[in-house]
């Protein structure tokens, strides 16, 4: 049974690839630029791109499961391939913003567009609604801590509950090849909830290295962030950090629960990626 991962490169669908494969599944990996590099050794590398529709069947011949990312742009010529293709379950990496009702937030606009394509073919689905990614925190603080050993915010204190890619990754995994798991939307939280200060602590501990923190306006914070970030991510973020300061955020034990393993917290997140911020 072949399984398609879109985004095999990315933070969370290169984990999913390594957890299929570990499970002796048939994997096939897609790029647009389908070299080796980035890609397990030995995987099937084929190219493949969601806003080019012609890519697609090629691409999804003979595969009954897909891991998919969230790309309107081109999402009905995917349904339209998949269906055609014999494809039987779509995993979505979508995002917890869907759930807010907020017709003025782009990604939950984003990512509705894509899950209702999705519910209305005749796909079966599974849809993971994660809240913020940890990996977030190589997008805020990775260069002022590698350069300059200081974090600049303006809500240190803003609380977040911190997601490891992994476990998103296992999710899909367990989605894509125990049975339970269609039809069934999980909103994904981290199983704990920090303060920007404490996460930054974390990191700190996991580089063995004192981190400085510098109070920024709002508007520092916005223009240090467009240096990495896309304007749909950034206002997302600077939301995210002052809703944070009102009410702590949620917390959920779904990954264990679906897993059957605890998550992961930002600490041992914080070790994994050490290296990224020596």
């Amino acid at each position: 049974m072949v399984t398609v991962v879109f985004g095999a490169r990315g933070n969370v669908g290169r984990h999913v690839a390594a957890g299929l494969i570990s499970r002796g599944e048939q994997v096939r990996l897609t790029g647009r630029a389908p070299d080796a590099a980035g890609f397990p050794p030995g995987a099937q590398v084929v190219a493949a791109d969601l806003e080019r529709p012609d890519t697609l069947p090629a691409a999804l011949e003979g595969a009954e499961r897909v891991f998919l990312y969230a790309k309107p742009d081109g999402i009905d010529g995917f349904v339209s391939a998949a269906e055609t293709s014999g494809v039987r379950h779509v995993v979505l990496l979508s995002s917890g913003a869907v759930l807010q009702n907020n017709a003025d937030n782009p990604i939950a606009r984003m990512h509705t567009v894509v899950e209702s394509a999705i519910e209305k073919s005749d796909l079966e689905w599974t849809f993971i609604r994660p809240g913020m990614f940890a990996t977030n925190a190589l997008w805020w603080w990775q260069k002022s801590i590698r350069d300059e050993g200081v974090v600049r915010m303006p809500y240190p204190d803003s609380r977040t509950a911190p997601i490891h890619e992994q476990d998103l990754a296992a999710i899909a995994v367990t989605a894509l090849t125990e049975p339970g798991h269609h039809g069934h939307a999980y909103s994904v939280w981290g199983p704990e909830s920090l303060t920007l200060r404490q996460q930054v602590r974390h990191i700190g501990e996991a580089i063995g290295r004192d981190i400085a923190f510098e109070a920024v306006s709002v508007e520092q914070a916005r223009t240090a962030l467009s240096a990495s970030m896309p304007a749909i991510g950034v206002e997302a973020v600077i939301a995210g950090w002052e809703a944070g300061t009102v009410a702590p955020p949620q917390v959920s034990t779904i990954i264990e629960e679906i897993t059957g393993r605890p998550a992961r917290t930002f600490a041992q997140w914080a070790q994994d990626h050490a290296t990224d911020f020596r």
